[in-house]
This record gives structure tokens, C-alpha cells and sequence, in this order.
């Protein structure tokens, strides 16, 4: 596996050099320069701990996380106030955890960011489906949010058995929802699990349009190593039948492909925290991307407030991008949103695409991959599955060594890939 990303990395960087990310960081972060600039805040209290789930979370403790959100403020100020002018940002969003925990403080992170940005598309929080009550939904409406995520992942018992989670109520969410409008609600769903079908999961799609959903999530089981998750991966030839199935379901169903893994009653519904060109991250774990440079937050919740007391940020490890590596990691997740737009890479770069990766792409088309029609590369079904097959190569190889160590060290010195 980890042969495999190696050599794909080298051919596509035309480098040897590893990525390397080391323990420093920038007193300031330069991130005026950058264009369709995305927020995100990461929440990591949950009140239980579900096995599958590999991101940076602990358990709920309310005086924890209220010296938790005085560090996260201190954080936003930290960054923000090195701008002598309000930045224009896409959008902000919660994740975590369950950044409901928090519900009664996210109007002041809110106001924090809106000191220092300008929103202009929204704002988004990950919900637990126990979250989704009138009471909160008014809270989050009242603070600004506009977009939800609610962590479905199955309507069905035997699945949410396997998860370690509670069965999700459609017509309790249907009732909140209504009562409690917003411009996307999404809902988050697994793939991939032992002995699914494609009919438990049209089940699940079709719930959740019923249910006040206008976009879904279907992603695939990852079996990352630190997990306690013991469900085994469903194999490689019925992953793809399966992902298949749901997407020309849900294409026949008139619903609009947004991503690899989400689906939409229009184009207007979205949620997508990663699919920006330049991104800030605040709070635990969070990362920031920039134009030459990748950044990760300590995993580690005290680590991270001690930080913040003594005014440095709580950078844990960054890389300083190559230009060849800044181009692949570019196009890694524009290909995650289904298309390359030549013209788009052109602007960011200042070098056309096909100079650049133009073998490649003929290569692509040549195998089924790719089909292109003025500029915009666009992925076939195909091309979809082998992105999944080495989207998770990519995790296990990098992200799960990476999340790994920081689950262990808050400042580790160096990891290189």
C-alpha cells in the first residue's frame, strides 16, 4: 500500500522528495493572499465515543469545554487580529465531536469570526441526530447557521447495532426540520459495511429525502488502524457494484452529484467543509491550507489551551509545499468535487493545466477516467470508484500515520510520507 502512493507520488510530484512535516510554525499566517478562503472550527467533546469514527474527540466535560471555547476565541483573536482589514471568506464550518455541546457559545465564536471575516456563502454544523430538536435548531438558527450535517450513518437498526449508535427517529427529524428551516440539511451515511445492499441503502436515501433532507453524504467505511472499530472492509468488487448502484439511483432520481460521495435535490443544497482552494482551521486538530504551506492544530485538548496562553498558536507540525506538491494536492481534491476546471488551475498556478499534468489527463480519458469538453474535466462512474480505490490508499497511507502519531505526541518533531 504504502509502495503504491509512494510511486504515484513521485511520478505526479516528478520528485523524490517526500512530504515532510515538521514541528514549526509562522507567528503570522498568510492568508490575506489567498482567494475563496474557507473557515473551520473543530469541536472535539462527545458525550460517548463511537469506535468507527477516527477524527480528534474526547469525552464531554462542561467545565473542559468552556476553558476549551475561551482557548478556541483566544485562537480566532490570535489569527484575525494581524489583518488591519476584514478578510472575505466563503463560508465557516463546525465540525468535531459534536459541536452542539456547544450550542450555547457558538453565537460568540460566531460574532469572534465576524470581527476579523466576512461570510459570504454560510455557515455549517455537524449534528448528532439526538441534536435535532427545536429547541437547538432555533439556538444554531439564531447564531447565523444556515447549513446542517446530521451523523445518520444508517436508519437501520442492525446497522446502527454495528456502529454502536441509536436508531435515528425519520419522523421526529422530519417534524424538527420542518418546524426549524435551513438552507441545506444534510445527512451522513456509511457504505461499505458487512452484508449491505444496495436495497438497505436506497432505504436510507430515500428516508432521509423524506425526513427534511436536500443533499446526503455516502461515505465509505476507512478501517483506520487506531480505531476500536473491528468491522471488517467490505471487498474491493462489491464496494464498486455497490457505489455503482447508489450513484445511478440517485442520478435517476434527478438529484444532482456535487461530490464523489454526495448527492442533491438541487444545486443549491451543499455542505462541504474540504473543497476550497485555501482553508484557516481553528481549534484541535483543525488544519490550514494555504497557498505553499499545509498546517495541523495539536490533537491534544490541554496542549492546545496552554498554546493559547502563552499567544502562540497551536500549531503542531507544517508543510512547505513544493510547487509540484501544491498542484497535486490541488487537484486531489478538485477531483474530489467530480471536476478540474483548466481554467481554475490556470488562475491559481499562473501555468495552464495541460502543461503541467497534460500526459496524464490524455492517459485518463484514453482508460475512461476523464471526459473533457471545454476545459472542464469531468469524472465518469469509473473514475469515481478508482478515486474512492486510492482516496483510501491515500488515508491509511498518510492520514491514519498522521492522526496517529498526534493522538499520541502533541508536538511530535517530524513525520514524512
Amino acid at each position: 500500500m504504502r509502495i503504491r502512493t509512494t510511486l504515484t507520488r513521485m511520478w505526479l510530484t516528478r520528485s523524490a522528495k517526500p512530504f515532510q512535516f515538521r514541528n514549526e510554525f509562522d507567528r503570522r499566517l498568510p492568508f490575506r493572499e489567498c482567494d475563496a478562503l474557507g473557515l473551520y472550527i473543530h469541536i472535539p467533546f462527545c458525550e460517548s465515543i463511537c469506535g468507527f469514527c477516527p477524527y480528534c474527540k474526547t469525552l464531554y466535560s462542561e467545565a473542559q469545554c468552556n476553558r476549551y471555547i475561551d482557548a478556541l476565541l483566544g485562537e480566532i483573536h490570535l489569527v484575525g487580529s494581524r489583518s488591519k482589514q476584514k478578510k472575505q471568506v466563503t463560508s465557516l464550518y463546525f465540525g468535531g465531536g459534536t459541536p452542539a455541546l456547544a450550542a450555547s457559545r457558538l453565537g460568540e465564536i460566531i460574532e469572534a469570526v465576524r470581527r476579523y471575516f466576512v461570510i459570504t456563502d454560510g455557515i455549517g454544523v455537524e449534528l448528532h441526530p439526538d441534536n435535532v430538536t427545536v429547541p437547538l435548531l432555533q439556538t444554531l438558527q439564531k447564531a447565523g447557521v444556515t447549513r446542517i450535517s446530521i451523523g445518520i450513518q444508517s436508519f437501520q437498526a442492525k446497522y446502527q447495532a454495528m456502529l454502536g449508535r441509536t436508531a435515528a427517529d425519520p419522523a421526529a427529524l422530519a417534524a424538527a426540520l420542518r418546524s426549524v428551516p435551513f438552507q441545506t440539511v444534510s445527512m451522513d451515511f456509511i457504505f461499505a459495511l458487512p452484508g449491505q445492499r444496495f436495497d438497505d441503502l436506497r432505504s436510507d436515501i430515500d428516508t432521509a429525502f423524506t425526513s427534511g433532507a436536500n443533499h446526503i453524504a455516502i461515505y465509505p467505511l476507512i478501517d483506520f488502524t487506531f480505531t476500536k472499530s473491528r468491522i471488517q472492509p467490505m471487498p474491493k468488487k462489491e464496494k464498486r457494484q455497490l457505489l455503482d448502484r447508489l450513484t445511478a439511483y440517485c442520478l435517476e432520481q434527478g438529484y444532482v452529484r456535487s461530490s464523489i460521495w454526495t448527492f442533491a435535490k438541487d444545486a443549491g443544497a451543499r455542505y462541504s467543509s474540504m473543497t476550497r482552494d485555501c482553508f484557516l482551521g481553528f481549534g484541535c486538530s483543525a488544519a490550514t491550507l494555504l497557498k505553499d504551506q499545509f498546517k495541523i492544530n495539536t490533537f491534544s485538548v490541554e496542549a492546545y489551551c496552554a498554546r493559547i496562553r502563552q499567544g502562540l498558536l497551536p500549531t503542531a507540525l507544517t508543510l512547505r509545499f513544493s510547487l509540484r506538491q501544491r498542484m497535486l494536492y490541488y487537484l486531489f481534491w478538485a477531483a474530489y468535487s467530480t471536476e478540474i476546471h483548466a481554467d481554475a488551475f490556470e488562475r491559481f498556478f499562473g501555468v495552464p493545466l495541460s502543461n503541467m499534468y497534460g500526459a496524464e489527463l490524455a492517459l485518463a480519458k484514453r482508460l475512461g477516467l476523464l471526459t473533457e469538453r471545454g476545459g472542464i474535466y469531468r469524472m465518469t462512474s469509473k473514475g469515481a470508484f478508482y478515486y474512492h480505490y486510492y482516496e483510501n490508499f491515500y488515508t491509511l497511507s498518510y492520514i491514519d500515520k498522521m492522526w496517529g502519531i498526534l493522538r499520541r505526541e502533541a508536538f511530535p518533531a517530524c513525520i514524512r510520507f
